[in-house]
């Protein structure tokens, strides 16, 4: 796999990232919350994006305990 496949993530495969549904994908896109890029008619989402959804879920949840 390219250096470029792994930058750039298809819908499935942040499906796949994700563990959720294809409409769940386009909700998080449109609201802003996944940022995603377009190429042609193809939605794709930098992998980047998808890390710091990720992270930016962690930190809401799971909050740092002072100590």
């Amino acid at each position: 796999m390219s250096t470029q496949q792994t930058r750039l993530r298809a819908i499935p495969g942040v499906m796949e990232d994700l563990s959720v549904g294809r409409s769940k994908v386009f909700e998080l896109i449109e609201s802003g919350e996944l940022r995603s890029v377009k190429i042609g008619r193809r939605r794709l989402v930098p992998s980047t994006a998808i890390a710091e959804y990720i992270e930016r879920l962690e930190s809401e949840q799971c909050p740092k305990v002072s100590a």
